[in-house]
Order: C-alpha cells, then structure tokens, then sequence
C-alpha cells in the first residue's frame, strides 16, 4: 500500500494548457490577484472598524487605495530584485541589470517576471508604507500594523501558487503525506538508501526502472498554512489589544521569521545556493542532516526575528516617551 501522495496529474503551471494566448495565464499569476485582492478586503475591513482613524482625521477610499498600491508594487519590486541579485546565482542580472524587469528570455519568448523573493517583497514593501505613510503625513506603525494582519492571509494563496506550480517543494521523506512532485530530482534505484526509502514509502519499482522520484514534503502547503492562515489568526485576535503602535508589526515580523526558519528544515533550499552556513560539509539539500546546516532563507528569518524584537522595544520605548508629554 502506498504511503505517499501522488502530485495531481491534472494541475498544470498553466490555468489553460495548450490553448493559444489563454496558454498564458498561469496558476501563478492568478495567486497573486487573489493574494492582494484578499489583503486589500481585510484592510478594508479594518478600515471600516476604524483601525486607521485618528482623533483629527478619518480615512477615505482614496487613503486606502493609496497607501495599498503603493505598498504593493514597493513590494514586487523589492521581490523581484531580491530574487534577481541574490537567488540568481548565474550573475546574469549583476551584468544585465535591465533584464530584471524585462519579461522575455533571450530568444525572444514571454516567460513573465518569473521568480519573487518573499523577503525581497518583505523590505520593498515597508519602503513603499513608510514612503506613503511620511509623504502623506500618517502615522507610520499604526498603518503598518493594520497592513501586516491584511498581508498575513493573503500570503496564503502565494504559496498555494507555488504549490500549483510544482515549485519550491520540500526534503525528500517517508511521512504519509509525502507527495511525488514531477520535477523533483530522480535518484538511482541501484542506491541503497533510495531503495530503503522506497520501500518505506510502499513505491513499487518496476522491473528494469533506473530511476526513482521520491517523496517530498509539501512544504509550500506548510508555509501557506502557518506563515498564512495561523500567522493571521494570531493577529486578527491581538488587533483590539495591541498595547502599543507597532506592536502588530513586531509580532508578524517575529511569527513570520520563526515559522518560516523552522519550515525551512523542511523545505529544499536551492539545489545552485545550497548552504550559506554548512556546519557539515558535503552534506546533500534533499535531506536535513544538521540542524546547524543553515540556508539563505533561514538567515533573512533571523534578521527579521531580530528586527522585529528591536522594533517591538523601541515602538514600546517610543510610545512610552510619547505618553509622559
């Protein structure tokens, strides 16, 4: 009996696959729609229970919209050249900077702006906030923390999109809920170790087969599910109790830095970046050897961790001086 899930035959990378133009339109893409379509509802939400009002001023639909599209397209922008300039390790966009936004590869064919880096939108998007927040005249934590419970959610469907893309899938294993992802990397069936996993995961080989894929964690689901849905519920519940401005910022930067480090035992760094910190050396990315064999990932998280308790102690500080005047 198979103790492993099979990735769906019939999800595509393409939401129309095969048909001319429509051929275009990716899962993707359309997680993204509904990632900001989500965030801006809930900041529209919070904006009706006067999250954002002060005693002098009561914000409109143009403030909203405002101060939203800003901070999204800070936030792509940021992502894309966080994804660009450090992910890529081919220092094509080091030489060719230009190609960073340009949407087609060298042989003329539309590929998209293909690759975003979730802490590249992470700082772009709090540039865009604090640009729109100081050209406007208001008061910087208290809309970033409104933005963070909206952003929460609707990250969701951006790894729901990942998903849908067989992309950014996790270390091979043998729970039951391990998934066979298409593009994952094969092994030899003539290995020992692949041969006790497969047997683990009830695979059958077939006779003459060379080559295996294995299971994997879905780790893109685990990251939408805590990064996203429990990351938001967190929030949600401390918004009528924030004791302080920024202190909803703090806590998402916080939850966001730790879900994610610990996710990242889970999930496949890129097989090019492999390990910035590699306690064990020569150790594959397929499998979590060490504990202390750390990724890109995980050290952005750490800063973010850090970055988010510095910022609690001083938005904490800052409030408490603000209150004796």
């Amino acid at each position: 009996m198979p103790l492993y899930i099979n990735y769906p035959s019939w999800i595509h990378p393409e939401i129309f696959p095969g048909v001319p133009f429509l051929g275009l339109l990716r899962w993707y893409g359309l997680m993204y729609v509904f990632a900001f379509g989500t965030a801006f509802l809930v900041l529209s939400k919070l904006v009706k229970e006067g999250a954002l009002n002060t005693p002098d001023y009561t914000v409109n639909e143009d403030d909203l919209f405002g101060f939203f599209a800003t901070g999204i397209i800070f936030l792509l922008i940021g992502a894309r050249i966080f994804s660009t300039l450090i992910y890529d390790t081919s220092g094509l966009y080091w030489k060719k900077p230009w190609l960073i936004f340009w949407p087609f590869d060298e042989a003329g064919n539309f590929t998209g702006l293909a690759g975003m880096s979730y802490h590249g939108g992470f700082v772009g998007g709090l540039l865009g906030m604090i640009f729109w927040c100081k050209k406007h005249k208001r008061p910087v934590l208290q809309w970033i923390d409104a933005m963070v419970i909206a952003i929460s959610l609707g990250y969701t469907f951006g790894r729901l999109g990942n998903f849908l893309n067989g992309e950014l899938f996790g270390r091979i294993t043998t729970v039951p809920w391990g998934m066979v992802f298409p593009g994952a990397q094969s092994f030899s069936v003539s290995i020992p170790w692949v041969q006790e996993i497969a047997e683990e995961a009830g695979m059958v080989i077939q006779e003459g087969q060379r080559l295996v894929n294995l299971p994997r964690h879905p780790s893109q689901l685990y990251e939408a599910f805590f990064e996203g849905i429990v990351l938001f519920i967190i929030l949600w519940s401390l918004r009528k109790h924030s004791p302080f401005p920024g202190f909803l910022s703090s806590i998402y930067t916080i939850g966001y830095g730790t879900f994610r480090f610990i996710i990242e035992y889970f999930r496949e760094p890129d097989i090019d970046i492999g390990y910035r910190i590699e306690a064990v050396s020569g150790t594959p990315t397929y499998f979590n050897t060490s504990l202390l064999n750390i990724s890109t990932g995980q050290i952005l998280c750490l800063l973010m961790i850090v970055g988010g308790f510095l910022l609690m102690f001083f938005s904490w500080f800052y409030a408490k001086k603000v209150s004796k005047h």
